[in-house]
């Protein structure tokens, strides 16, 4: 299992499953979160605030975050001892 991080409000997540961690403002992350809640492959851990960072899992679950996606991919980095090259 990997290292779990916090996602906001208690909630938190295994790195080692996470393939992307995205914005939900475009059109198509937009669809693919729409189309995940009908399915029931959505996990809100928004806690009724607006998402700002949708989590795409290894099991084509995604998990909805109420924080940047800068702020958890910086939480992931730090917990693997990784730095930023860009």
């Amino acid at each position: 299992m990997g290292r779990l991080i916090h996602i906001g409000f208690g909630n938190v997540v295994n790195t080692g499953k996470i393939i992307a961690i995205v914005s939900p403002d475009s059109a198509p992350i937009k669809r693919m979160v729409q189309k995940a809640k009908e399915s029931g492959m959505a996990i809100d851990a928004t806690q009724g605030r607006k998402t700002k960072a949708v989590l795409v899992m290894e099991n084509s679950q995604i998990v909805l975050s109420a924080l940047l996606p800068e702020t958890i991919s910086g939480r992931a980095q730090a917990e693997s001892g990784e730095t930023d090259e860009t």
